[in-house]
C-alpha cells in the first residue's frame, strides 16, 4: 500500500508512516477484513457510511499538514465524522490533540472504544451535528470533514484560527471536489484539488 501511495503522489512521510503503522483490518467488520489490502477502495462500515480508500485518507492528511499563508503548524485539529475512526487514528499520530464529531450515535461509541483500545489518548470525540462543528475547543489549527457539502458550512469557518487550513468535499453526488479553505488574516481563500466521492454531510443528530 506504501509504495502505491508514494507512486500517487503521497509523500509526507508522517502520513507515510501513520498509514504503515496502524492495522486498517481494525476499522471494518469481520466480513470485510479480506478486502482491507487488495484494493485502493472504499469499504461498507454499516449505516450507508463508508471507510475512505487508503489514497484519500492520506490524501486528505497531507493537504492538512501542508504549510498555508500564515500557519504556524497543526497542533489542534477537528474532524468531522468519526466514522470507522480510521481517519481519526491517522490525525491522532500526527497532530497534537484531535477533536471528532460524529452524528450517528452508535459509530460514534464504536469508534471512541476502538480508539480507546488501540491506545489513542489526544483524540476526543463527540456526538453532534457536525455541520455546527464543535465550538467549545476552538479555534483550530486545522478541520477536516469527511463527508461532502453541499456548500463549506459557516459554522466550521467561524471555528478555523487564523493560518488554519479547512479540507472539505464539497458538491452533489457525481460532482464531488476536494477544496481546501486558507484563513488569511480575516479572509478565506480556497481553492480545489481534486475529484472525489463521498457520502452527504448531514444535518442535525440521527
Amino acid at each position: 500500500m506504501i509504495d502505491e501511495l508514494r507512486k500517487q503522489g503521497i509523500a509526507d512521510e508522517r502520513v507515510l508512516a501513520a498509514m504503515m503503522k496502524i492495522p486498517r483490518h481494525d476499522f471494518v467488520e469481520e466480513a470485510w477484513r479480506g478486502e482491507v489490502y487488495r484494493s485502493n477502495k472504499p469499504l461498507p462500515i454499516g449505516l450507508a457510511q463508508t471507510l475512505s480508500q487508503p489514497y484519500i485518507v492520506a490524501l486528505m492528511t497531507q493537504t492538512l499538514l501542508e504549510a498555508s499563508p500564515e500557519s504556524s503548524g497543526r497542533r489542534q485539529v477537528l474532524e468531522i465524522g468519526t466514522g470507522s475512526g480510521y481517519q481519526t487514528a491517522v490525525l491522532a499520530e500526527v497532530i497534537e490533540r484531535v477533536y471528532s464529531v460524529e452524528r450517528l450515535k452508535s459509530l460514534s461509541e464504536i469508534a471512541r472504544k476502538r480508539l480507546v483500545t488501540l491506545g489513542y489518548r489526544n483524540v476526543h470525540c463527540g456526538y453532534a451535528d457536525g455541520t455546527l462543528g464543535w465550538a467549545t475547543h476552538g479555534p483550530y489549527d486545522g478541520i477536516i470533514v469527511t463527508a461532502a457539502a453541499g456548500d463549506v458550512p459557516k459554522a466550521l469557518l467561524a471555528q478555523l484560527d487564523k493560518g488554519g487550513r479547512l479540507v472539505i468535499p464539497v458538491g452533489p453526488p457525481n460532482n464531488q471536489t476536494l477544496r481546501i479553505v486558507d484563513r488569511v488574516g480575516s479572509r478565506f481563500v480556497s481553492r480545489d484539488i481534486a475529484v472525489v466521492s463521498f457520502v452527504p454531510l448531514l444535518e442535525g443528530k440521527a
